[in-house]
């Protein structure tokens, strides 16, 4: 895999994540928090009594399983129809399904990003190379019938 990085980092204000609350962030910077792990984009199953979030193997349809990418991000809604669309001002309802190690999540609940992350380590590809990406390992959903889906639970991903 390439190690260029499909999301725009340049000329950021230096370490802004640190300085400026979420919902202070421009358009840029909050795209440039996504570390291109793909993991928001694996199919969840969610206990209704308990909100407890078990992640599968099983992708979304768009997930490209080698970039970690969706392949038509700018018009996911078109196609995945109830694709969240994470924005400051749903966080709130919506950190507790993202991955424990999504930077959305981790600045959401006052945590500090992760050394990997490719805001710190400076490349995209120190995400796959800590194995925190889904790269290699995922099954598209079309594949797999969705009462199945509970065969491909994965262990928590942090």
């Amino acid at each position: 895999m390439s190690d260029r990085d499909p999301i725009d980092r340049d000329g950021l204000r230096d370490r802004y994540w640190e300085r400026v609350p979420l919902k202070n962030l421009n358009k840029r910077e909050w795209e440039a928090l996504c570390d291109g792990c793909g993991r928001c984009c694996l199919n969840k199953l969610e206990d209704p009594d308990t909100q407890e979030i078990a992640f599968t193997r099983v992708a979304c349809r768009l997930l490209d399983g080698e970039t970690c990418r969706c392949a038509q991000y700018d018009i996911r809604k078109q196609f995945v129809p109830d694709c969240v669309v994470l924005k400051p001002s749903n966080i709130d309802e919506i950190a507790y399904w993202m991955p424990p190690t999504c930077a959305y999540r981790l600045l959401h609940e006052g945590k500090p990003l992760n050394d990997w992350h490719p805001l710190i380590s400076g490349t995209a590809q120190t995400v796959h190379d800590a194995g925190i990406s889904v790269q290699g390992w995922t099954v598209p959903e079309f594949e797999v019938p969705e009462e199945e889906w509970e065969d491909h639970i994965i262990e928590d991903p942090s």
